[in-house]
Parts: structure tokens; sequence; C-alpha cells
């Protein structure tokens, strides 16, 4: 069904981005503030129109803009396509980004680079919904490769501090990594199916109907579902920050507050779970990869959590978060539960972007303090940001009746039906998911606070500008879950049936006995770890430096973060830095030393062919001119007209001629 409403969805962002960079300074902060808000909120009533429409005959919207690549063999069209996935994701990239929008005008009016900052970030709008929206894969790769600038571009705004655009360089660099990966899956996909079925497309329905044609391909040893499947996951690792290449993402808690929670909650890192879910059926019938996908997850799950148990930048704990609750979505994905990976997209969306402009109006109160151990005792003087990060905190703690409890109850299910290894793994992480929030919690607002004078007399409430998304944030993240309940439970199971026509969806089988207990289980563990964090960091504060002190290596290594950083320093930064050194040594010295030479002999050569060209050539063309400038003088003066001088001259030539003539022959 046409839907000329899709492009829109995406110009409003674009072309507000456009304007904004171009006339942002010339028209104003107000100016730019409505374009860039009222711009996103447009796409979001569309994006609403679009569902609805959908919804109405569930047949998928689809819009021709125009013919983009035409051979012989390959016709890929720039076209646009709503269907049950995709609409999920646009109604979560429009609603929480314009909320975020909203919440910018108000964190960011002090900076200077107001109106880039807007243009940036309408364009990383664009681009991920370019992504979501394609419907072939080189348009999405369009947006794949869009949102990467644009993270680059807001990562490092800040860029004068050169630890800021170094972070910015890091996330660039990292996701090129797993790029390279997703292009070689992208083009052994487009060859095994020209070559085996004679199909040269990009096309996500026509590689879907004609998958099959190459089970039998084998690429470096491996089955071409095998092998395609596992560089698209790494190309995934990339975007969505998983082992090994996670270490982009905390870095990127250098680019300001609203960024992080643009990133974090509803944007660039959900593009790799999309990808796979898009893909289901392509990684259905890869075994191995899905066993690949599951563990990496549960590991990136569990190493990230750790971590976060002992950052003190309140962004920090909420990065390292991220990674570890798209290890969750990873390991949902990875059991062949593709609908409940992508509803805790959904469910992470909301109560992460709540938690991360939470820190945002707490950083704006304590004058731009991150450091959690200075501050303390805040409930009081902003009870608002308060109240909403406690639901952010019940929320990614799995605490019933929160969005995060439904989401993390049906992951922990499916787990529990595939493998009870990887069932333990993700639930021992949820403990510590909920010890290391509620100790954030903790942290900042209980006990006494421990900012200097100067800030503790500035503390204020953010203003309504901020306020309002968070208790909008806060709504859904307290009701954001009820599309889908528990099988125990006999309410709505909304969800699952949305996605069944365009994700495979897998429904697990056991007692409902069972899957009760199991909840009953995750709750008990969740409270448990949040009732620990109370006793470590409100009634026993000396706690953690007692436990710290005894368990001295292990806190070191959770502080050092793995030491990964120092390892891929070893491994990959200085080898390339010497690399580097010596190929400008081999330049300088050798490259650039024969070029040098060869332009010493050649300026020799010049200078020998001038000097030819100036002494002899034009010393003879110079000579003779003067030779025929002066006969010409001397002929000059014969010419007197007088007709009786010509005659003599005449005669007097005819006799010396004719003397030669008859002294040559001796007559």
């Amino acid at each position: 069904m046409e839907n000329n409403a899709l492009l829109w969805i995406i110009l409003f962002p674009l072309l507000s981005s456009i304007f904004i960079r171009l006339y942002g300074k010339g028209v104003g902060r107000k100016a730019v503030s409505l374009i860039a808000c009222s711009s996103v909120g447009v796409s979001f009533v569309l994006a609403v129109y679009a569902v609805l429409a959908f919804a109405s005959d569930h047949q998928v919207q689809v819009d021709h803009v125009f013919l983009w690549l035409r051979t012989d063999q390959l016709h890929t069209w720039f076209r646009l396509s709503l269907d049950s996935l995709s609409a999920v994701m646009i109604c979560v990239i429009t609603g929480v980004g314009t909320l975020i929008h909203v919440y910018s005008t108000g964190y960011m009016h002090h900076e200077k680079a107001f109106e880039r900052y807007f243009a940036y970030l309408n364009l990383f709008m664009a681009m991920m919904l370019i992504l979501v929206l394609a419907d072939n894969f080189l348009l999405m790769f369009v947006g794949w490769e869009g949102v990467g600038l644009c993270s680059y571009l807001l990562i490092g705004f800040y860029y004068q501090d050169h630890k800021n655009a170094d972070a910015g360089k890091k996330a660039f660099v990292v996701n090129r990594v797993g790029d390279f990966a997703f292009i070689v899956g992208l083009l052994s996909l487009f060859w095994a199916l020209g070559t085996q079925a004679g199909v040269w497309s990009f096309d996500f329905a026509v590689i879907r109907d004609h998958i099959s044609s190459i089970s039998s391909v084998q690429i470096l040893g491996l089955s071409a579902f095998t092998f395609i499947s596992l560089m698209m996951f790494i190309g995934a690792t990339g975007k969505s920050a998983q082992i090994p290449l996670y270490v982009w993402l905390p870095d990127a808690m250098a680019g300001p507050t609203p960024v992080s929670a643009l990133i974090h909650a509803a944007t660039m890192v959900t593009s790799g779970i999309y990808m796979i879910c898009r893909l289901s059926f392509l990684f259905d019938a890869a075994p191995v990869t899905l066993e690949v996908i599951s563990w990496i997850g549960g590991l990136t799950a569990l190493f990230a959590a750790t971590m976060a148990l002992v950052q003190n930048d309140i962004k920090k704990v909420l990065a390292y978060s991220t990674v570890s609750q798209l290890g969750y979505m990873f390991l949902a994905c990875g059991v062949g539960a593709y609908a409940s990976g992508m509803f805790h997209v959904v469910t992470h969306a909301f109560f992460k972007a709540l938690l991360f402009l939470g820190a945002g109006s707490v950083i704006h109160a304590c004058s731009h303090e991150q450091d959690m151990r200075k501050m303390g005792g805040l409930r009081k003087s902003l009870p608002i940001t308060f109240w909403i990060f406690v639901i952010g905190t019940l929320a990614i703690s799995g605490m019933f009746p929160f969005a995060g409890f439904f989401s993390k109850d049906e992951i922990l299910w499916q787990l529990w039906n595939h493998s009870k290894y990887l069932w333990f793994l993700a639930i021992f992480t949820a403990g510590l998911t909920s010890f290391y929030m509620f100790r954030c919690l903790f942290m900042t607002f209980w006990g006494e606070c421990k900012l200097d004078a100067s800030s503790k007399a500035a503390l204020h409430e953010s203003p309504p500008s901020m306020t309002i998304p968070l208790i909008t944030l806060a709504v859904l993240s307290c009701v954001g879950g009820w599309v889908w309940w528990p099988g125990f439970m006999p309410l709505t199971q909304f969800f699952p049936h949305w996605l069944e026509s365009s994700v495979i969806v897998r429904h697990p089988h056991g007692s409902h006995f069972a899957e009760l207990l199991l909840t009953a289980l995750s709750l008990l563990v969740a409270l448990g770890s949040a009732s620990m964090a109370y006793v470590f960091y409100v009634s026993n504060i000396s706690l953690p430096q007692k436990c710290g002190a005894k368990c001295k290596a292990l806190y070191k290594v959770f502080a050092n973060l793995y030491y990964v950083d120092e390892i891929y320093e070893a491994l990959f930064v200085r080898p390339c830095k010497s690399l580097s050194k010596s190929l400008s040594v081999f330049d300088q010295k050798y490259v650039d030393g024969f070029v040098n030479g060869m332009s010493k002999v050649l300026r020799l050569v010049v200078f020998i062919m001038g000097s030819i060209d100036r002494f002899i050539v034009d010393g003879l063309v110079h000579f003779f001119a003067y030779l025929t400038k002066t006969m010409g003088i001397w002929v000059q003066r014969i010419q007197n007209g007088h007709i009786q001088m010509y005659l003599a001259v005449l005669v007097t030539g005819v006799g010396f001629f004719i003397a030669l003539y008859l002294g040559y022959f001796g007559l």
C-alpha cells in the first residue's frame, strides 16, 4: 500500500537540520528550539498516522521515492516501507527523540554552539529513521553509516577538549571495524544469491523469499548462512557495543547528557538488535551463529555489570548499564526469542532515557558535578528528579509492575527453556543490575550532601522544559511493559502478536506454574540486591571500604575495566603507531628522498635546456635577426626612387655575373 507520508517522517528532521546549520545563528535560539522540536514532533505525529494506517489492514506501507541504481541485473529503489517491526522502531525513535529534544532546550540553553547541537541532533534522527524504514540493504546502510557519523559529531561535540575529541574518534574507528565485517557479510549474501538463484537484489523481501537457495553454499569452510550471519553480527557488536567492540560506548559520555540519552536509549545502539530481528529468517538458519550471539550477549551483560558496580561517575554507571542491557537483548536474540529482544529494546528506551535525563537533571543542579561521592542528600532539594530516578531504578531492576519487569521476565523465561546456564548467567546479572542501580540511587539522593558551599547554595529543581519530558518518560517506564504480560497472567500479549508478520516469534512451552516460580525468584533476586545496596550505602556506609580492602585485587580489576583499553593499546594502538612512525620515516627518507632527488635532477635538466635555449637557440635567432636588419638598412639606402640608378645597378650586376661566367669557363 502506497504511503507518501513515510518520506516526510525523514524529511522534517533532515531539512530542519540543514536549515538550522545554515541559518541558525541568524534566526535566534528560540526559533532554533521551535524548529528542532516541532520538526521531530511532526515526524512523531506522521509516524503514528502511518502506524495506524498499517494497523487498520496490516498491509505493508510503501513509499517509492525514486529509482536509485539501475543496471542490467540490479534495480534498487530508494524505497521506504513500514511493517510491524519498523512501526515499533519509528514510534520509539520519534517519540523518545521528541522528549529528548524538548529536554535539550533547557539543558543546553547556555551552550555557545546551541545551533550546531540541534543541527547534529536532527541529522541523527533522520539517519536513524532511514535505517529502520529502508526496505533494502543499501538504503539501510546509508542510515547505518549516517548514525555512525552523527555519533562522532555528537560525542565529540566539545571538541575543544582533546579527551572529548578522542572519544568521538574512538567511537568512529571502532564502529568502522564492525562496519567492515558488515559489508563483507552483505556482499557475500549478494554474491551467494546471485550465483545460486540468479537473484541480484538487496531488497529484504526478495532475500527472504530466496534465502533457502544458498543452503548448500560454502564460504571459507563455513556454510553461507553461518559466515554471512557471523559477519553481520560482528557489525552489530560495533553498533550495539558488545564484546569485543563495546569500548566506545562508555566513552560516549563525553558528549552532552541528552546525546547520551538519545544514543543509549532510542537510536544508535538499538540498530544492531533491529538488524538481527529484521534478518531473523537468516539468523534462524544459522544455529552456530545464534549460539555465538547468546554467549557473547550473556558475557557482555555480566562483564559490563561488574564494571558498573565500582563506577563513581553517575553517567558512567548508566553507560555500563546500557552495555549490560544490550547484552540482555542479544541473549534473547541468540536463543531465537527475537520478539523478546525487541520488547526489551522498547522498555529499555523508556527507562534508560529517563535515567540519563534524570542524571542530567542532577548534573545540571549540581553545577555539572558528576562524581556521586560528592553528592548525597539531593532528594530534598530535587524532589521531582528524585522520584523519576526512583521509577527508572525500579524499572531497570525489574520490579513489578514497571516496564523492565515484563521484558526481563520474558527473556529469563525464554532462556530457561533454552539453556539453564544462560538463565543462571542472566539472573545473576539481573541481581548485579539491581545492586549497582540502587547504589547509584542511594549515593546520589541519600545521606548528607557533600557538595561545596557554592554548589549547595545553587541547588535547584530543573525547569519545566526538562521536568515535563522526565515525567512523561516516568509514566512510560511504569506502563510501557503492559503490552506483554507473562503467560501465567490472563492479560494481553499484544506485542508478540503485533510482530508476527515481520519477525519470527517463538512462544516458549512450559507450565505457567514454573514461569510463576521463576518470576518470583527473579523478583526476590532484585529485591535482595536492592536491600544489600541499602545496607552498604545507607545503613552501614563503611561496608564498601571494608569489602574493597578485602577484595582489593578484584576491585582493582573492576575499577580498571579489566584493563581492556590497556590490552587494546598494547595489541593494536601501539603497533599501529609504531608502524605509522616506521612508514613515516621510510616515506621521509626514501620516498621523499627519491622524489626530492628526481626533483633536483629535473631542475638541473631544465636549467641546462633553458641555458641552451637562451644562449644558443635564442642567440642564433637574434644573430639572424640582426643580420637581416643590418642588410635591410644597407639595401634601404639604394632604394632612392631614381630609375637611372636602378638601371646602372642592374647593368653592373649583370656585367658582374657575365664576367664570373666567362672567367669560370675560361672563355
